[in-house]
This record gives structure tokens, C-alpha cells and sequence, in this order.
């Protein structure tokens, strides 16, 4: 079984002037599986939706994809803290959303020894109480390589 993994890579991802800046960071486990945190940075008073959300007739809920691969295995879903409920009158519904630093949680259980390689992409949209900016589409990769127990 592989050992405990390490981190090689940070990443911050934004566009110039967005209210979110997202990173991402992999988390060894004692267990060697990882816990992939994807963290949303939001600026005061903006929101991204939770990863569902009641209906299908307003925003789009967040939704975070990690690339197939042979080099792992996904554990359990994906995983979010308890969004806020509220009807939001701009919609006409009620919504499920985050505000502040949110982080989304996937844990994997690599298949190999080695580096492994983790890609991925989060869809969001993001809005305050005035207004919504169109959904944004941001990739990223994660290298992990085989080191010390954490």
C-alpha cells in the first residue's frame, strides 16, 4: 500500500477582479487515502450555490468534477458544508449557497505507488443580492507524491 502523501502543488485560480479566487490542496491521510479540498474565497457580500440545490429553474448549483483516472479511486461523494436556506426573491425560490471561505471535500484512495496526478474542474456562479455574474469554469490539477506518514 502506498505511504502517506505529500502535497507538490498549490494552485489559486481566478479571474482578474472576480469576487472568488478558488484553491485547491490535497491532504494526506494516516490511512494513505486523500482528502482533495477545493476552497472557495469569496469577497463580502457574494455567494456560490451549494452542490444541489431544490429546483433546476434558477442558478446553477456549484459543481466540482475530478477527471477519471486508473491511478485512483474515488471515496465517497463529494462533500460541502451546510449551505445557507433561504427564498431568494430574485429567483423566486428558494436557494442553498455559501458565502465566506467554503471548502469542498473529495476523498480518494490512490491505486499506485508514485506520484499521482489528480485533475479536475469546478463550475460556479456566483452572486451577491443585486446581482449574478455568468457561470465560470475553472481547472485544475494536483500533483501528490509518496512521502512520510503526515
Amino acid at each position: 500500500m502506498m505511504s502517506s502523501l505529500l502535497i507538490l502543488l498549490w494552485s489559486v485560480l481566478a479571474a482578474p477582479g472576480a469576487p472568488v479566487k478558488w484553491s485547491f490542496q490535497a491532504v494526506p491521510q494516516a490511512n494513505g487515502e486523500v482528502l482533495v479540498q477545493c476552497t472557495a474565497a469569496l469577497e463580502e457580500g457574494w455567494h456560490v450555490y451549494a452542490l444541489t440545490l431544490p429546483s433546476d429553474q434558477g442558478p446553477i448549483p456549484t459543481s466540482i468534477r475530478l477527471k477519471p483516472s486508473d491511478a485512483f479511486d474515488l471515496v465517497g461523494e463529494m462533500l460541502e458544508p451546510t449551505p445557507v436556506e433561504t427564498y431568494d426573491p430574485n429567483f423566486g425560490m428558494v436557494v442553498r449557497y455559501h458565502d465566506g471561505a467554503p471548502i469542498f471535500t473529495q476523498l480518494i484512495r490512490p491505486r499506485k505507488e508514485g506520484p499521482v496526478v489528480v485533475e479536475g474542474e469546478v463550475e460556479y456562479m456566483v452572486c451577491n443580492d443585486k446581482t449574478c455574474l455568468p457561470p465560470v469554469t475553472v481547472p485544475f490539477s494536483l500533483t501528490i507524491s509518496p512521502e512520510t506518514k503526515p
